[in-house]
């Protein structure tokens, strides 16, 4: 059930992600990088997601000896892929009007931070940024803030270098999911504990 969970939530983290990115009002910046590598060398979104994946999961380990989990891959495969075919389906239409536009990009990042929500709760382990992000905070001393927000800043730029959409969404993004995130963590948390019968050494580790 906890990686039922774990894949569901890819999902829905996937399908909160195409909302933003449909909605053409800004992305996450991670999201502003894959796209402007898709822009610039081909290949697809999902695809990018993925290698990008792979850079970062050697990355960590480079810095910081973070060792790769299967939990981690299968973030990185999962939800690149759930990204393709969610963009590929054509499920999700382009708004026209700003108005239509501005709730499909409301809903896109309420979606990703309840999909984030879900997936995290199991604890099976930080994705590939994540987990890069906790390996240059080890190694750098610094806050895992500071580190965020230089990673961050820094993927952005390349990003819009490459021809990666930034606008308004991608500040609102910023400041709306972390609060949002801090929400469903533990609401799916007690999903998992009471509804699922997880063990009581896992319920430990989720308290």
């Amino acid at each position: 059930m906890r990686y039922i969970m774990f894949i569901l939530g890819l999902f829905v983290g996937a399908l909160g992600c195409v909302l933003t990115i449909r909605a053409h009002l800004g992305v996450a910046p991670w999201d502003t990088f894959h796209i402007g590598l898709q822009k610039t060398f081909g290949l697809t979104i999902g695809i990018w997601s993925q290698i990008v994946g792979v850079i970062v999961i050697l990355s960590s380990y480079a810095v910081a000896k973070i060792k790769p989990s299967f939990p981690m891959f299968l973030n990185m495969v999962c939800f690149g892929t759930f990204l393709d075919l969610i963009l590929w389906s054509n499920v999700i239409p382009e708004p026209q009007t700003l108005t239509v536009r501005l709730l499909m990009f409301l809903l896109g990042v309420i979606i990703m931070a309840i999909g984030i929500g879900m997936y995290l709760s199991p604890r099976l382990g930080a994705g590939p940024r994540d987990s890069f992000m906790l390996a240059m905070n080890e190694r750098l001393g610094w806050s895992i803030q500071k580190v965020r927000l230089i990673i961050e800043i820094t993927v952005l730029i390349a990003g819009a270098a490459l021809g990666g959409p930034v606008s308004i969404g991608t500040v609102l993004i910023a400041l709306l999911t972390g609060p949002m995130i801090q929400r469903t963590i533990p609401f799916w948390e007690t999903v998992m504990k009471k509804q699922y019968g997880m063990p009581e050494a896992v319920k430990r580790q989720v308290s």
